[in-house]
């Protein structure tokens, strides 16, 4: 853990990202997605600033945090050179999940939905890691 992560979630992120250093800060953000005054803010994508760009500019990974404060579940999908991966939840939880950023839906790899706890420690896994796929979780391939 060095930078620290660059997360977005909200309108105005895209141009001027929050800059999330400490582990409190992580649950700051899980803690604000779960408040949810707006239910068209469930997600957010979160950039490690310990890893290098891409000669376009852009990051070489994509970390995504979800979560539904009335199921208590969320779910997290990472991607990089190797390919996009999504948490491995039980049978039993939602086909198709969907969660919003922005008032923008996107869907997910069915049966993908973890228990929230969990999803707090794989992103504290992934800042303090420099950025790399958390090891807590099992993974499936796709979004």
């Amino acid at each position: 853990m060095g930078n620290g992560a660059e997360v977005r979630y909200r309108s105005g992120h895209s141009e001027n990202p929050p800059i999330v250093t400490t582990m409190d800060g992580l649950d700051v953000v899980v803690d604000d997605l779960l408040a949810g005054g707006d239910s068209y803010c469930t997600m957010a994508e979160v950039y490690s600033l310990d890893r290098e760009l891409m000669p376009s500019g852009f990051p070489d990974h994509h970390f995504i945090v979800c979560v539904n404060r009335d199921l208590e579940m969320g779910l997290v999908s990472y991607a990089d050179e190797r390919g996009n991966v999504t948490s491995v939840g039980s049978p039993g939880t939602r086909v198709e999940p969907f969660y919003h950023m922005v008032g923008h839906m996107t869907t997910f790899a069915d049966h993908s939905e973890i228990p929230i706890p969990l999803v707090r420690q794989a992103l504290k896994e992934f800042f303090t890691s420099g950025g790399q796929r958390p090891e807590c979780i099992e993974w499936q391939s796709g979004r």
